[in-house]
């Protein structure tokens, strides 16, 4: 029996032993492709020699020093990186462990703001249905997954939640893209009213959403209408790039592609592509004068964030990511899995959607291509595709509840940015293969 409490306590999990590309092997030298980079994390593969040795530099130098008392040059180069490359306004970097840390410094980065401004009152965060953001209490609360929140619901804070721009499902018959934009728009602006514009801190949303819809992308025009309204309620407008940022969706940041900046951001998995934990809030100018000309203190800290050696990491994961001109490749090799998913799914009697950006990318499976209904999750479709895929020797990232947290199953694809084309074919006929045989089976 294991000692480590898993995530599941009755499933039997093989051991991987070593990293070749984008390939995992186990200890019983079983190669598995992984399709999506662990959880959107592994953009450069499992096996990069320039990380590697960067890492093993810097714990040769120093490997941590606790941030009350020193700051570390992988640090400081990590945040000029990052700034010099952020959406306008953002000037400083908070770095933590991991996605849902950055959102917990977000969610109190904003508090924080209006404190010392002297607008204590705005306490309100509002966020969107079948989003998610975390398994903090904090970003739990900000995340709109049902089955997810259920349990520890009585640990919450009160967040609202508006609709997702979600227009396979929430598009209504005749209404355009521009129209879904509006609509939307209108509603988190009625959602502010509601709560009464003086009390609302902060708007939080994923640019493309990824864990609970399957790398679902805005419609055209949705994030500057989004813009607008936060700005005119003086609310702030975090965008959650923990899973879709870093260069997935090929851009640095998916905020690039939607033609706006934020007042936070938050970073994590592809930052650091897993070779160490780490993630990072981008902070807005007047979000750092505020509190430096307040306080001057940010009251919240974690023992390892700033870690040396995990900026160090970082730093070359995007130096290589640069050098190489990796994010090119993400929209090149996005276009290839885009045309093969396509070419073998599009026709498909169970599967409803497929979309993304970059080596981003998910589809939808429903038991009624016509009518849009999901399979009954009691057949729990997408752990047996998660199953089979593995079996085929192929990581991807099945999920359930996709249509209200109960409901529907979808598959995420977040491949490392290193893929050749041989690999995106083998991805397809694997994953056609899992899929095949677990709808065979029902």
């Amino acid at each position: 029996m294991s000692h480590v409490f898993h995530r599941s306590l009755t499933q039997r999990y093989p051991t991987a032993v070593k990293g070749d590309g984008p390939y995992l092997i186990d200890s019983q030298g079983h190669r598995y492709l992984d399709a999506s980079g662990g959880a959107a994390v592994s953009c450069l593969g499992h096996s990069d020699p320039d990380v590697i040795e960067a890492i093993r530099e810097q714990v040769g130098k120093v490997a941590y020093a606790h941030t009350s008392f020193f700051t570390t040059e992988p640090m400081e180069a990590l945040a000029d990186f990052l700034v010099k490359r952020a959406p306008a306004g953002l000037d400083s970097v908070y770095f933590v462990s991991g996605g849902s840390e950055a959102v917990e410094a977000a969610l109190k980065l904003a508090r924080q703001y209006f404190v010392e401004i002297g607008q204590p009152q705005r306490k309100h965060v509002i966020a969107r249905r079948q989003s998610y953001h975390g398994n903090t209490l904090g970003a739990l609360a900000a995340g709109g997954n049902a089955w997810r929140r259920q349990q520890f619901q009585p640990l919450l804070i009160d967040v609202s939640h508006v609709s997702p721009c979600y227009a396979y499902r929430e598009q209504r018959p005749g209404e355009t893209p521009e129209q879904f934009a509006i609509r939307l728009a209108e509603e988190l602006d009625a959602e502010i009213q509601r709560l009464g514009a003086e009390n609302v801190m902060a708007f939080i949303a994923e640019p493309v959403v990824g864990a609970t819809l399957g790398a679902v992308p805005a419609v055209t025009g949705y994030f500057k209408r989004i813009r607008e309204v936060c700005d005119r309620h003086g609310v702030l407008l975090i965008l959650d790039e923990v899973m879709c940022g870093m260069g997935r969706t090929g851009t640095l940041f998916a905020a690039e592609q939607e033609g706006i900046s934020a007042d936070l951001i938050t970073v994590a998995k592809g930052l650091g592509a897993g070779y160490q934990p780490i993630g990072a809030t981008l902070v807005s100018e007047r979000i750092r004068n505020a509190i430096a000309q307040g306080s001057g203190f940010f009251q919240h800290g974690h023992t390892y964030i700033g870690h040396a050696t995990a900026c160090a990491a970082a730093l070359a994961v995007q130096t290589v990511v640069e050098k190489k001109q990796l994010l090119a490749r993400v929209r090149e090799q996005g276009d290839g899995l885009s045309k093969r998913l396509l070419d073998r799914f599009a026709g498909h009697p169970n599967v409803g959607d497929i979309r993304g950006r970059g080596l981003f990318q998910g589809f939808e499976l429903v038991a009624d291509r016509e009518t849009k209904a999901p399979f009954d999750p009691a057949l729990k479709v997408n752990a047996k595709i998660k199953k089979a895929a593995m079996e085929h020797g192929l990581m991807c990232y099945p999920m359930g509840g996709t249509v209200d947290g109960r409901v529907g199953d979808h598959i995420l694809l977040a491949p490392p940015f290193i893929l050749e084309d041989h690999h995106l074919d083998e991805l397809v006929q694997k994953l056609d293969d899992a899929i095949h045989t677990v709808l065979r089976s029902l």
